[in-house]
C-alpha cells in the first residue's frame, strides 16, 4: 500500500510588508479623493490624521521590557554605609546591572554617602 502523499510544502503566511503596503496604497487614495473635493478638505483632513496619530502615540504605554529591575532589598555592605538611613537606590545609567546607594548617616543632614555595587543576578 502506498502511504499517502503528504505535503512538503509548509503553509505560507501573508506577508506584513504586503499589508502595510496596501494601508498606504489606500491611504493614499484617501487623501487623493479628498484633495479632488476641495483643497480645504484635504489640508483639514490631513491636519486631523496628524492630531489622531500624535493623539494615538501620547496615549501608548511604554513597555516594561526597558525598565530597569527593581531595586533589591539588600543593601551594600560597606563598614561606612553601617547604620546609615538609606535615601535611594538608582540603576546606573552606563553600566547594566549596577546600582547607586545613596545613603545618610543619622544626626548629619548635610552629608551623603555613596555606595555602587553590582546586582547579585549580573
Amino acid at each position: 500500500m502506498a502511504a499517502p502523499k503528504q505535503a512538503a510544502e509548509p503553509e505560507e503566511e501573508p506577508s506584513r510588508a504586503a499589508g502595510g503596503c496596501v494601508l498606504v496604497f489606500l491611504a493614499g487614495v484617501v487623501v487623493a479623493v479628498l484633495f479632488a473635493i476641495d483643497e480645504a478638505v484635504g489640508i483639514l483632513g490631513m491636519v486631523a490624521a496628524g492630531w489622531v496619530a500624535l493623539w494615538r502615540s501620547a496615549r501608548r504605554r511604554m513597555s516594561d521590557s526597558s525598565a530597569p529591575p527593581p531595586p533589591q532589598e539588600e543593601r551594600p555592605s560597606c563598614r561606612e554605609c553601617a547604620g546609615h538611613e538609606l535615601v535611594s537606590v538608582t540603576p546606573l545609567e552606563g553600566q547594566k546591572g549596577m546600582l547607586i546607594y545613596t545613603s545618610a548617616p543619622p544626626g548629619q543632614s548635610n552629608y551623603t554617602h555613596v555606595h555602587v555595587e553590582r546586582t547579585a543576578g549580573e
